[in-house]
């Protein structure tokens, strides 16, 4: 039963987190949505990757009207998983092909989540 009682608190203080937390990254304008994209890279491909070559993604991007916000690559560098802000999935997968940039999902993130 204590530990019921302790697992239901715990339920109720994530319920108040998840509730507390905004819905979308860019709650002035609502037409902007969230996603993260997954993808895949032979060795080595991101070494190259520089000041140059992330201002050419971000005009390539903003040609598609979407705004890359943060990338996570795993220790070898052949999987990264992006986070980007944009009207839809399209437009995302537009600027994925100006940029060169291989796709293996896209997933729609609005909800945000917090320890706190």
């Amino acid at each position: 039963m204590k530990k019921l009682l302790i697992a239901l608190a715990a339920l109720s203080v994530a319920t108040v987190s998840i509730a507390a937390a905004p819905t979308n990254p860019a709650t002035s304008n609502p037409g902007v949505h969230r996603y993260v994209i997954e993808r895949t890279f032979p060795i080595g491909a991101l070494a190259g990757l520089d000041a140059a070559g992330k201002a050419r993604v971000n005009a390539n991007n903003a040609k598609a009207g979407v705004r890359w916000i943060q990338s996570y690559a795993n220790a070898d560098q052949t999987r990264t998983y992006c986070v980007y802000e944009g009207p839809s999935e399209a437009a995302i997968r537009e600027a994925s092909k100006l940029n060169n940039l291989p796709i293996d999902s896209v997933t729609e993130v609005p909800v945000t989540l917090t320890p706190g």
